[in-house]
């Protein structure tokens, strides 16, 4: 029974919540399979992280001409927006 794990995905570059999926994977089904399944997921999901947020983006393009005119300065640490009833949040961001 002892069996040792051959892994074909590296761990190491792996985040937490990836790991526990491994993990469930090789628990539910098996080593072999849990790494196939694993590695087909983890392919199919690599193409999301590349993507850019759209919201993000447009936030950038409105704000960028008025931080380059000098009417708006973003400090170090940045701001923290959230929605608010019928308004934006505009908070400066805590460590």
């Amino acid at each position: 029974m002892d069996q040792e794990k051959t892994t074909s995905v590296d761990e190491s570059t792996l985040s937490k919540g990836e790991i526990r999926k491994l993990n469930a994977l090789r628990k539910s089904v098996g080593n072999e399979i849990g790494d196939k399944a694993f590695a087909e997921w983890l392919t199919s999901h690599s193409d999301r992280s590349n993507e850019r947020d759209h919201n993000a983006d447009k936030i950038i393009d409105m704000l960028w001409p008025l931080v380059e005119a000098g009417a708006v300065r973003i400090p170090r640490g940045g701001y923290l927006l959230r929605r608010g009833r019928g308004r934006i949040i505009v908070e400066p961001l805590k460590a």
